[in-house]
């Protein structure tokens, strides 16, 4: 009978296939016989090899270098799927071409797996997998073990002896707490060089924020401060109530031995704390550790913003910038990061009972079992929250979009990004970019964009719009061609970009060559390069194609290439323009009378027109004769009324 492994000796196998590639190499993992010389994959009799059991995957191009990671419930079904014809996935169909050879570690649940697969993309950070960047540590307060503890900011190897609290979010949140602790409770926050050293009181005992224990202080001192120490404890641990009960049972006990001033002391620390609590108690309800985390994604750019609530109180909050490949699914990118932040090693002592996500993950279950195995206790997910969750999460994903919203606008994304298009188009010094957009509904009211981009980002001071008059209704083509004939009149008495966008496809990008052709023939100022940004299929986002002027050169970048993100926002900034515009113009026409704008109609005649007929609808149903009747209308302006009226209906 075969000996069933337990699943400590899976996971010793797991870290096998971490710590030295070449034990995977044995049964559990199998390797192609094609040569690595080439990408050309003899996938079929790979295939052949693989079982249908559980496992994780990496697959390698022709360096040697590990391109991918993934895990499976089934290794054989999910492998073959990347090699079924037609395939639309445009990121799949890219990692297929550079596959040179798979390996595959199996394992003895789907869960074992999960974890695999985490450990292998932190350590090989391949390029086709959603990737976390976060290598910080987190800071946490220590409360150290001498004679005299003292509180300190700490962040790194937990090497002092001493008792640590945390972790924090970020070093304000320590920093921030250890003056509020400061202000409460008067323990030593000086470097222990300085305390050994001191002969006299400094300056924060002088003001009551130390019991200056760095100079001798009696059988009493030496209780007062230990009491102290116990009380920060209670503090730090979050036993607010218990602290509350020991600071009023302290100061009924110095007030009966007639030690009025310690007594004072107490009542003071007493009211801080309860002030504290008030300004910090943000729920009644969730009594318990809890992060809440949104989403938002943007031009390209994705963050994820984690709201850390620890007993009932907002402990702090953090953004992440997971990098989003091109293709990436919004399930992939929330999956990559929940199982990257949660098995960590260094999150171990920050898993909360519930996890609050703000949409629905496939393998969800899996992530829980694996996070449930890591964590020894368990771990919930909750996607459809109410109450106080629910505000939680609004919270957390507006978070989220204020700061992709800040991330995009940051000068040093923008100069990345401008640095990048500078690159890919082979244009040097790009300090002014215009792109232009066409907004109608069928046809009606159409307004024409133009925004402004410097290296800085939007220079919104420089944003126009043009009223489209004169074309046929719905002529896209027409309405580029008016509106670049407009902007462009007189090159030389006018501030020219270096780079123009046309948002479109070759028809548009045609009107564009031909009427700048036409307005820089003579002009002393250069011609401005071209780009038109053509929409891909299904308009999805990542999958445009860009089409240099004149030259007709297509390229097609990858979302998350810092170039394609600043033309995206470009773009999207140019049609929310465009639209506000529209949608303006649109609603104002809607208000206004149909007889305004008809030359000699002016304010009195409007009113003699509707007051004699009654009405809007009788002036519309009139004819030249009943027009011409109206006191101050004339045979002439009466046929002019009408064809106005008549043309606009």
């Amino acid at each position: 009978m075969k000996e069933e492994k337990t699943p400590s000796q899976s996971l010793y196998f797991i870290d096998d296939a971490l710590n030295d590639d070449s034990d995977v190499k044995k049964q559990s993992v199998q390797k192609s016989e094609k040569s690595k010389d080439t990408t050309d994959f003899d996938y079929k009799t790979f295939l052949k090899t693989v079982p249908n059991r559980p496992g994780s995957y990496r697959m390698y191009d022709k360096n040697e270098t590990v391109i991918y990671v993934g895990k499976a419930k089934d290794l054989k079904k999910r492998l073959s799927q990347y090699f079924l014809k037609g395939v639309d996935s445009i990121k799949t169909r890219a990692l297929v071409s550079h596959i040179a050879h798979i390996e595959f570690t199996v394992t003895f649940s789907e869960t074992e797996a999960l974890i695999l697969e985490n450990n292998l993309i932190k350590k090989y950070q391949p390029r086709y997998n959603i990737l976390l960047r976060d290598d910080k540590s987190y800071p946490y307060i220590l409360l150290t073990k001498d004679k005299h503890p003292g509180l300190f900011y700490h962040r790194g190897a937990k090497r002092i002896v001493g008792d640590y609290f945390g972790p924090f979010p970020d070093s304000s949140a320590v920093k921030e707490s250890l003056r509020l602790l400061q202000k409460i409770f008067p323990i030593r926050q000086c470097a222990d060089t300085v305390y050994a050293h001191r002969s006299r009181p400094c300056l924060m005992a002088q003001l009551g924020k130390c019991l200056a224990p760095c100079v001798p202080m009696g059988e009493k001192g030496e209780e007062s401060y230990a009491k102290q120490v116990e009380l920060v404890k209670l503090f730090l641990r979050g036993q607010n109530q218990e602290l509350l009960n020991n600071l009023t049972v302290l100061m009924q006990s110095f007030s009966k031995n007639l030690q009025f001033e310690e007594a004072a002391k107490c009542r003071d620390q007493l009211l801080a704390l309860r002030r504290v609590q008030e300004a910090q108690s943000v729920s009644s309800d969730i009594k318990f550790d809890i992060d809440v985390i949104g989403h938002a994604v943007q031009d390209g750019l994705a963050c994820v913003h984690v709201l850390f609530i620890r007993k009932g109180r907002i402990l702090g909050t953090r953004s992440y910038y997971p990098k989003l490949p091109r293709e990436g699914s919004l399930d992939e990118l929330m999956m990559s990061f929940l199982s990257q932040f949660y098995l960590s090693e260094n999150r171990s002592a920050m898993f909360p009972q519930e996890i609050v996500i703000d949409v629905a993950v496939n393998e969800i279950g899996v992530l829980q079992n694996a996070i449930n195995q890591v964590s020894g206790r368990e771990v919930k997910f909750l996607i459809n929250v109410r109450a106080e969750r629910a505000k939680y999460l609004t919270l957390a994903k507006a978070n989220a979009k204020a700061s992709l919203t800040s991330k995009i606008a940051s000068s040093l994304t923008a100069q990345d990004r401008i640095n990048s298009l500078e690159k890919i188009l082979n244009i040097k010094d790009i300090h002014r970019m215009e792109c232009f957009d066409i907004s109608h509904t069928q046809g009606e009211l159409t307004v024409a964009s133009c925004v402004v981009f410097d290296r800085e980002g939007p220079d919104t001071s420089r944003y126009r719009r043009f009223n489209i008059e004169g074309i046929t209704p719905g002529d896209d083509f027409a309405a580029m061609h008016q509106v670049l004939t407009r902007r462009f009149k007189d090159p030389d008495h006018s501030e020219i970009p270096d780079l123009v966008f046309i948002d479109g496809g070759p028809g548009q990008l045609k009107q564009a060559e031909e009427v700048l052709t036409e307005s820089f023939l003579h002009a002393k100022s250069s011609l401005p390069k071209i780009v038109a940004v053509a929409k891909g299929e299904g308009r999805k986002e990542g999958l445009e194609t860009l089409i240099m002027g004149f030259t007709h050169e297509r390229y097609h970048l990858d979302l998350s290439d810092p170039a394609l993100q600043l033309i995206l926002h470009i773009r999207d900034e140019s049609h929310r323009f465009a639209i506000t515009g529209h949608r303006g113009r649109r609603s104002k026409a809607r208000r206004t009378s149909a007889l305004e704008g008809i030359e000699g109609v002016g304010t009195k005649r409007r009113q003699a027109l509707l007051q004699h007929l009654g009405g809007r609808q009788e002036v519309m149903r009139a004819g030249v004769d009943e027009l011409a009747k109206v006191p101050g209308i004339s045979k002439a302006l009466a046929q002019k009324i009408y064809d106005a009226l008549h043309a606009i209906d």
